[in-house]
């Protein structure tokens, strides 16, 4: 004989249909974002070895993955540069070059996919640095090599005006640097930009998981961004930034990494007035594939409920790595 339990939240998960019907989060193909790499001076498609199944492409193989990414329902790329090493210098300038891998990359994909698909321009130059900072070094009042702030400053505005140029939709500063979004807004107004968007990586920090993005680009980076990327300690801080980026003009705002940082998520998306992104980062991947390689865990179903988790805590767009696998699924 049954008991009388008058509540029984059970009787709505019986089934699949069931558990469609009452599901509160969920995630579509319209929601992911494809982060991308193309690189100079390969013949093909390279793996990236702490990356399973993601590569640096050739200008030939970024067409066909943009063309794969687009039939799946991702309608969204997010591209990085990553030039040859005797390309780098100490300002980063293969990154403004109108003919730099990446803004070859670019004028590539706007002309073949038009407006059918969004694209992002990284702007940021660790890509292209021979240090692997994110702007220019100087020594500072105490005789310490820092980033020079209000001189990288300058360094993003023309290189977002040329990735503007290049047929970028979007331009994403992920520098870190103080004011980099108003000064990016006002060189765009200027340049007659004024329809390219901002996504600001507002609340990015200084974290380990970004580990293998650093074979990803090749970077060349010694020692660490703690100085100008924020302490994972502070959550606060992180709210700080979000705001002073939307007064700036961003037209989204970011946090990275995702998945540890869904407090802070949670209170952006809860008090941004434009759309939040959030980016599942390469060490966020890796770490799922690997796992999955050794049979520890099912690698599909873990990599698609650490993305819904994203959803969950209030991203509008999700950057990740996986997201043709996943719009494949949905």
């Amino acid at each position: 004989m049954s008991k009388i339990i008058r509540r029984r939240p059970r009787r709505l998960r019986q089934s699949p249909a069931m558990r469609g019907l009452v599901s509160e989060t969920r995630l579509h193909q319209s929601d992911l974002i494809l982060p991308m790499f193309v690189a100079d001076g390969i013949d093909e498609p390279r793996e990236i070895t702490s990356m399973p199944g993601v590569y640096q492409h050739t200008i030939d193989s970024l067409l066909s993955e943009v063309e794969r990414a687009a039939e799946a329902g991702v309608r969204c790329v997010d591209l990085f540069g990553v030039p040859r090493p005797e390309d780098k210098d100490a300002t980063g300038s293969a990154g403004l070059d109108p003919e730099g891998i990446l803004n070859r990359g670019l004028a590539a994909v706007r002309e073949r996919f038009g407006d059918d698909v969004v694209l992002i321009a990284d702007t940021c130059l660790d890509e292209f640095t021979d240090h692997g900072h994110c702007g220019v070094l100087t020594v500072d009042r105490l005789g310490r090599e820092v980033v020079d702030n209000d001189a990288t400053l300058d360094l993003y505005r023309a290189m977002a005006v040329e990735q503007a140029r290049s047929g970028a939709h979007v331009v994403s500063p992920s520098g870190m640097m103080d004011g980099q979004v108003a000064e990016i807004r006002a060189a765009l107004d200027e340049d007659g930009a004024e329809d390219v968007a901002i996504m600001a990586y507002s609340a990015k920090f200084a974290s380990a998981f970004f580990g293998p993005f650093r074979e990803a680009v090749g970077s060349s980076l010694k020692g660490d961004r703690r100085a100008y990327q924020q302490d994972p300690a502070n959550a606060r801080e992180a709210a700080l930034e979000v705001n002073l980026d939307v007064e700036e003009g961003a037209d989204f705002v970011m946090v990275k990494p995702a998945l540890p940082y869904l407090d802070v998520l949670r209170d952006t998306a809860a008090n941004s007035p434009v759309p939040v992104a959030a980016y599942q980062v390469s060490g966020e991947y890796a770490m799922i594939k690997a796992a999955g390689e050794r049979g520890w865990i099912d690698a599909e179903r873990v990599m698609a409920e650490a993305v819904l988790s994203i959803k969950r805590a209030g991203a509008d767009q999700i950057l990740t790595y996986a997201a043709i696998d996943l719009a494949k699924e949905l």
